[in-house]
């Protein structure tokens, strides 16, 4: 059961993505509430609707650029995982509701956002930004999910899939041998997954085993 508080974001996000008429009533029968209860959280409905705009579909245009790319993507990702990490019931709400072909509205300006970001790092780029965007968003919302799952986040772990998943969209510029090697060994670890191939489970084993101490 969801708390009240995540309840009255997720009713104003859904009524603000289907058009819907975003008054006080509506907002707390869709979040099964009473309205002294919205007033409690937001003080009113204009602050429960700011309060969906500043609790993360924003999260990259946020960020003022810092003339490099590269650390800006880096600064989103970390935002979105700590936004995800702040707000699970409502991140793990939002993001688990996906319908089959219909994008989410209410994240598309973040997305759109990446998108540009992307775009402005076009002498890096190895594939189109749109579809750098889609890539790195799914690594990025599946590593938050997987850290609000854990009982004590893993923020290396975030920091390693953030570097596998920009280093296979981006020309990155070089980095330490440690850096490169531990971001080749979790690329390679994700393509091997539980494909044995023509190994034997034994050397399936061993070098899922070798790939990971190399990849910390």
């Amino acid at each position: 059961m969801q708390n009240a508080r995540d309840r009255l974001l997720l009713a104003a996000a859904e009524l603000l993505e289907s058009g819907g008429t975003v008054s006080t009533r509506a907002v707390c029968d869709r979040a099964g509430v009473q309205a002294p209860t919205l007033y409690h959280h937001f003080g009113s409905k204009q602050g429960l609707i700011d309060a969906v705009a500043s609790h993360g579909f924003t999260q990259y245009t946020a960020i003022e650029s810092s003339g490099d790319p590269l650390d800006d993507l880096r600064e989103g990702w970390d935002r979105h995982v700590q936004f995800g990490l702040e707000h699970p019931s409502f991140y793990g709400l939002l993001y688990g509701r996906a319908q089959p072909g219909k994008p989410c509205a209410v994240t598309a300006p973040a997305h759109a956002a990446l998108r540009e970001r992307l775009t402005a790092a076009r002498g890096l780029l190895k594939v189109p930004a749109a579809d750098a965007a889609e890539q790195v968003l799914a690594a990025n919302v599946g590593i938050t999910l997987t850290l609000i799952s854990q009982p004590e986040p893993d923020f290396g772990l975030s920091g390693r899939v953030r570097e596998a998943a920009l280093a296979g969209v981006l020309r990155m510029p070089p980095t330490d041998d440690r850096a490169t090697r531990a971001s080749a060994a979790l690329t390679l670890r994700a393509l091997v997954g539980d494909d044995q191939g023509d190994l034997t489970p034994g050397e399936h084993a061993l070098l899922g085993e070798l790939l990971d101490r190399l990849a910390h």
